[in-house]
C-alpha cells in the first residue's frame, strides 16, 4: 500500500506518516520544508512542495511517476481568524487558495495515480459544518473549507464508477502549532482516528463528513 500526505512535516501529517509506516505502508511524504522529526522516518520526502505553486504541483505529479497510490491524504491547510473587527480579506483568500482550491488541484494531478480501490482523504473542519456555527468569525478558514466539502463530495460522485471512494475528515481539535497547541487532544489520538475513518471507508458511505472519533457530521 502507498500512501500520499500533503503536510507530512508536523502535527497531524507527521503522526499520519508515523501510523502507516509503523503498519508497514509506503509513505510519500510532501511537504515544503521538511522537519527533523520527518528526516527521522523512513518515509520518502518529496520536499520543496507548497500545494498553492502549479508549477510546485507539476513537480510533484513528476515526482510520484507512474506509481500507484492507495490513498491520497490532502492534508495540508492553513489557519487564520477573520472577524467583523479584524476582517483580512487577504488572508481569507489565501485560505482559500490553499484549504479548498489546491486540494482539488492536486487531487486532479494525481487522478492518473489512482485505480479501484484507492482513497482519497480531506483534511476538513467542523468549522465546515453551516449548521453546527454557533460562535461565527474564522470568515475564511469556514468558508475555504465548505468549498473543500462541496468538491469532496462533487469528487466521490464522479469517482464512483471508478471505485475510487472519497472522505472528508475532521481531525478534532487537536494540539499542534496551527492552534497554538491549544487543543483538547494530541496528534497521535487525531491520526489514530482518521485512520481508522480511512480503514473503514468504502463506496457505499463515499463521501461522507465524519469526525475523527466516528460521528457524522452536519453539513
Amino acid at each position: 500500500m502507498t500512501v500520499l500526505i500533503t503536510g507530512a512535516s508536523r502535527g497531524i501529517g507527521l503522526a499520519l506518516t508515523q501510523q502507516y509506516l509503523q503498519r508497514g505502508e509506503t509513505v510519500l511524504a510532501v511537504c515544503r520544508e521538511p522537519t527533523e522529526e520527518l528526516k527521522a522516518t523512513k518515509a520518502e520526502i518529496i520536499s520543496g512542495i507548497d500545494i498553492s505553486s502549479d508549477a510546485d504541483i507539476a513537480k510533484l505529479k513528476a515526482a510520484v511517476g507512474s506509481r500507484k497510490l492507495s490513498l491520497l491524504m490532502n492534508n495540508a491547510g492553513v489557519l487564520y481568524n477573520e472577524g467583523l473587527d479584524s476582517m483580512d480579506f487577504s488572508t481569507i483568500e489565501q485560505q482559500w487558495q490553499v484549504n479548498a482550491l489546491a486540494p482539488l488541484k492536486v487531487t486532479y494531478a494525481l487522478l492518473g495515480n489512482l485505480e479501484k480501490g484507492s482513497k482519497i482523504a480531506f483534511t476538513s473542519s467542523r468549522m465546515a459544518s453551516i449548521e453546527d456555527n454557533t460562535s461565527g468569525a474564522y470568515y475564511g478558514y469556514r468558508m475555504s473549507k465548505v468549498a473543500l466539502n462541496a468538491a469532496g463530495k462533487s469528487l466521490a460522485v464522479d469517482l464512483k464508477d471508478q471505485g475510487i471512494s472519497v472522505a472528508l475528515l475532521h481531525p478534532g481539535y487537536v494540539s499542534t502549532r496551527m492552534v497554538g497547541f491549544s487543543g483538547q487532544i494530541s496528534a497521535d489520538e487525531s491520526a489514530k482516528g482518521l485512520i481508522a475513518r480511512i480503514d473503514a471507508l468504502n463506496l457505499n458511505n463515499s463521501g461522507s463528513f465524519w469526525h475523527a472519533n466516528g460521528e457524522v457530521l452536519p453539513w
